[in-house]
């Protein structure tokens, strides 16, 4: 248990930066159309509860839309590590603006067209990009994977501010392109800076992300329709005989219901229960994760019952779970334990956890589940 702290210790600080930052949503991983329109289904409907301004969640979702089909129609299909290859996109709201970040890889023979593409969006003005964009859309030759930079042209023109972007090399033929998109808080536009400073930022995190291998981060608050869109996501993401798949979704199922139904929350006034949730891959096994804040009354009874349930062998822990789902006695699953029995069960593995201190009334806990692929 000791030797998986500092892994815990990493949720615990992940949790804090992202907050600090305001990151929100972070996917990790190859994108598909059905994974594209959960990712936006879930950031939708985060950006109706957040944002009060019907035109910035208009113009902030249209942008969504653009830079997550950029993605998916020019994401490269390496022979190379998969891991390297796997697209991210990140959404995030500092001092009441939205910062939209993708990534993906590209082949190093289109780098300078990109830059110098991108170059020239920058020059313009409005009015100049909306003439630059009817000429490409009229003369511009398109590409192998369609469109013919209409979509930057497009994300620069909805945005009405300048593109960051920044290019990590990989391979002799790969490089990682990231582009950095702020939406205007104005009609005019023209109205932010610090897009550089901010991108960085991010390309730090996603180095992280790859050294930990985590393939999707949700940082918020959670209520049920944040879980129905983060187990679709799940479901889509995840590779392997249908009977493992099966497993990791019903793992996740149990413990994102564990913040929805357990967790508590700082501020009364928040829409669902705060917390953070990741998937990270491993050689051999899949580890899902979720931290979640609650009161120091709980510590005691939470800490007993995991130790206990980790020390049974299969048939007991068969038998014990039985005891509990047909003790009519007991009327609260809080005090059943069911959901951490159950996550014992279906992972096959022992569970790990980790409290650290938030204040006077409040500890933040960490859940940890293995999954083994074999």
């Amino acid at each position: 248990m000791s030797e998986n702290n500092g892994k815990l210790d990493f949720a615990f600080t992940l949790f804090n930066a992202m907050r600090k930052d305001n990151v929100g949503y972070i996917y990790r991983g190859y994108f598909t159309q059905s994974i594209t329109d959960n990712i936006l289904a879930l950031t939708e409907s985060s950006l109706e509860r957040a944002e009060p301004s019907a035109k910035i969640k208009k113009r902030v979702y249209s942008i969504m839309v653009e830079c997550l089909q950029n993605i998916t129609r020019h994401q490269e299909d390496a022979e190379m590590d998969l891991a390297k290859a796997y697209g991210i996109f990140v959404i995030e709201k500092k001092n009441e603006r939205y910062y939209i970040t993708t990534g993906n890889l590209i082949d190093n023979k289109n780098i300078p067209q990109i830059k110098k593409l991108l170059e020239k969006i920058n020059s313009l003005d409005p009015e100049e990009l909306k003439n630059y964009y009817k000429e490409v859309l009229m003369e511009g030759e398109l590409s192998e994977k369609g469109g013919a930079g209409l979509g930057l042209i497009d994300m620069a023109r909805k945005s009405g501010n300048k593109l960051s972007y920044d290019f990590k090399n990989i391979s002799d033929l790969h490089s990682f392109f990231y582009l950095h998109t702020i939406p205007s808080l104005t009609k005019e536009g023209g109205d932010a800076e610090g897009g550089e400073d901010s991108l960085q930022n991010i390309i730090g995190i996603h180095e992280i992300l790859n050294n930990e291998n985590l393939l999707l981060i949700f940082n918020g608050n959670f209520n049920q329709e944040t879980l129905v869109n983060l187990l679709s996501t799940v479901e889509g993401q995840m590779s392997g005989p249908t009977s493992f798949k099966k497993k990791i979704f019903y793992i996740t199922v149990e413990m994102l219901q564990n913040i929805f139904k357990h967790g508590d929350s700082l501020n009364i006034i928040e829409d669902g229960n705060p917390g953070i949730f990741f998937i990270s891959e491993k050689t051999n096994a899949y580890f899902i994760t979720t931290g979640n804040y609650i009161t120091k009354d709980k510590i005691e009874d939470l800490t007993t019952r995991v130790e206990y349930v980790n020390n049974l062998t299969k048939e007991e822990l068969d038998d014990f779970y039985n005891k509990r789902l047909f003790n009519f006695d007991i009327d609260d699953n809080k005090k059943s334990g069911l959901g951490i029995i159950d996550l014992r069960l279906k992972s096959g593995q022992q569970l790990y956890v980790k409290f650290n201190d938030i204040d006077n009334r409040f500890a933040f806990f960490t859940l940890q589940a293995k999954i083994p692929k074999a």
